[in-house]
């Protein structure tokens, strides 16, 4: 998880934001997209009382053919949160993703090590 600067008060939704997205699981791999590396960063962009999160994320191929899935995944598995007005989704390709961008428990996950 990047650290960022965010004020003491918000240490505690961006923490439940990640929490909720190592909730959501690639279904090819079977592993959650925080192990899998495909999160690349998370950020808090207040609104009038709550905040909009944004995603800028990755994906093990550019032809995924679960990204819908995991993307209904992800909004489902944070809009529920009190503070998050919406949900903002970057999907970016530049850096690529690698398995070298896997955690070291998900690559004994996977049986990688």
């Amino acid at each position: 998880m990047p650290t960022l600067c965010v004020p003491m008060e918000n240490k505690r939704l961006l923490q439940q934001v990640w929490d909720a997205l190592r909730t959501v699981e690639d279904p090819e791999i079977r592993l959650n997209i925080v192990d899998l590396g495909l999160i690349y960063d998370v950020s808090l962009i207040p609104m009038d009382k709550d905040f909009k999160v944004a995603i800028e994320m990755t994906l093990t191929s550019p032809t995924c053919p679960m990204a819908p899935y995991i993307f209904q995944n992800i909004h489902e598995s944070i809009e529920f949160l009190e503070e998050v007005a919406s949900v903002d989704i970057q999907l970016v390709w530049d850096p690529p993703w690698s398995k070298d961008r896997i955690s070291e428990s998900g690559k004994m996950e996977l049986g990688l090590v």
